[in-house]
């Protein structure tokens, strides 16, 4: 699919329900993890971290912080060395984080207020990740998003858990499904509203059937990517920009780009 459709997700609408939109990420944090979708971009994300002679990143948009848990272990295999990543989100989803850090002694921090990811605080400085996020944001926003980090000098890594191809309109319509089913009961922290809307009130299969398949559409292509940064004022920063391939058959699109 090289078109791509901005129809509006569920989750980004400020009437929709805190309650199911933190069941939704948490299904989302869950099947990333659990396959494990970003482990193939890792050693780029580790190319930048050692360029940079970084140990510290800022997550923007975390979400759940969907699949971070399994990034940092893998970063820290790789590098060999500690890393540290600060969990930032416009909606901070608290009890996930939590639960997160607790998971992670500590190594997996987070910001309680509010962060927006086209003007990242100064006094959080790090290399910048976006996972599973950036096509929520219309060009214009997204385009913003890479710019902040160009104007504070910052290295900045663009993940997406897909690689924009139809085959994956059916896994969102005709596997997802059966999978919230079944991992629903051993996802943790445990909720039992988490339950009540996938059993009772289905309300997060449904919502997750229908932004998963609105943010495929969504999603930007590596061409997509390729002429954002082509309008940055930013000659002395160099882009990777591309589609790694995931065990599943699938691709991850990414964009990595640092201070040369």
């Amino acid at each position: 699919m090289k078109f791509r459709l901005h129809l509006f997700e569920l989750e980004d609408q400020a009437w929709f329900p805190h309650v199911v939109r933190q069941g939704m990420m948490d299904v989302l944090r869950f099947m990333i993890t659990a396959i494990g979708i970003y482990k193939p971009i890792v050693p780029f994300l580790a190319k930048g971290l050692a360029h940079r002679q970084h140990n510290q990143l800022v997550d923007l948009c975390s979400g759940a912080g969907g699949g971070i848990q399994q990034v940092w272990r893998e970063l820290e295999k790789q590098m060999g060395q500690s890393v540290t990543i600060t969990l930032t989100d416009k909606f901070p989803n608290l009890e996930a984080y939590q639960y997160l850090a607790h998971q992670s002694n500590g190594a997996l921090r987070f910001e309680e207020r509010s962060v927006d990811a086209t003007a990242v605080p100064p006094f959080m400085p790090g290399f910048r990740t976006v996972f599973s996020a950036f096509h929520h944001f219309r060009p214009q926003t997204a385009t913003a998003i890479l710019a902040d980090a160009v104007r504070q000098n910052q290295g900045i890594g663009v993940f997406e858990g897909a690689g924009k191809r139809w085959h994956e309109l059916l896994l969102v319509w005709f596997v997802f499904p059966w999978i919230i089913l079944l991992i629903t009961p051993f996802i943790r922290p445990f909720t039992w509203s988490r339950l009540f809307f996938t059993y009772l009130v289905p309300l997060i299969p449904l919502g997750t059937i229908w932004d998963g398949t609105v943010s495929l559409l969504r999603l930007y292509t590596p061409e997509h990517l390729q002429k954002m940064v082509s309008t940055l004022n930013a000659p002395h920063y160099t882009w990777h920009i591309g589609r790694a391939k995931h065990w599943s058959g699938t691709n991850v699109i990414y964009l990595v780009g640092y201070p040369s």
